[in-house]
């Protein structure tokens, strides 16, 4: 197996696992069957499709169906089996695939804007997140739970560091490209992975103080 095929099946493990996150997400709002697919979906290949229409492309699945059905199907089983799915370690599991899923779709993203010479140098860097956690604020917002960028979950920074850095990186180095694309998204990854087993939050300094600016 090439790393092309290695990078394949990791991008389909985390759209497994972003699918099935979002129905279990969702179960507790009593949705339909059908309602609970819109979200995996939408969860699974939302990010990449806004990222695409900002960058005036064809969406990526649409040349590779086999995102939407692996969301489907994802979808069906977490949707059927939420029980199952519900418990620690599988959920667990789940996370760390969209672990995963994340630290490689931010670098992604990031390297479709470059590649388009796109608002550089804060373009990459945007779209690169917008890849990774759009489908997931998208969702959110749908059912009208707090998104991810208002819990205090250690999510979305990581994913900053991690395709900040790469960024600097390739630009010392621009020649290993794809090595420090590898590195970068590993990285990233161990960074939510650790923050997943110890359960640690955003820092309390960049968090907002509980006082309005009203407030005497």
């Amino acid at each position: 197996m090439n790393n092309l095929d290695i990078y394949y099946t990791l991008g389909m493990l985390g759209t497994v696992a972003f699918a099935v996150t979002a129905v279990l997400a969702v179960i507790p709002k009593q949705i339909d069957l059908f309602g609970a697919i819109v979200m995996g979906i939408v969860t699974a290949v939302g990010g990449g499709t806004i990222r695409d229409m900002i960058l005036g492309v064809p969406v990526f699945w649409a040349s590779d169906l086999n995102y939407i059905w692996v969301a489907i199907a994802s979808s069906i089983v977490a949707f059927y089996g939420n029980q199952l799915m519900s418990r620690k370690n599988i959920y667990a599991l789940m996370l760390y695939l969209d672990g995963i899923g994340i630290a490689m779709f931010v670098i992604q993203g990031a390297d479709k804007a470059l590649d388009l010479d796109f608002a550089l140098p804060v373009g990459p860097v945007l779209l690169g997140l917008i890849t990774a956690i759009g489908g997931g604020i998208t969702r959110d917002v749908l059912a009208g739970n707090t998104t991810l960028l208002l819990k205090k979950e250690l999510y979305a920074l990581p994913l900053t560091f991690g395709v900040i850095l790469y960024l600097i990186m390739i630009q010392v180095f621009p020649e290993k490209v794809k090595l420090l694309g590898t590195l970068c998204a590993t990285l990233t990854f161990f960074i939510r992975a650790a923050a997943i087993h110890w359960k640690l939050h955003v820092p309390k300094w960049m968090l907002t103080q509980k006082r309005g600016i009203f407030s005497n």
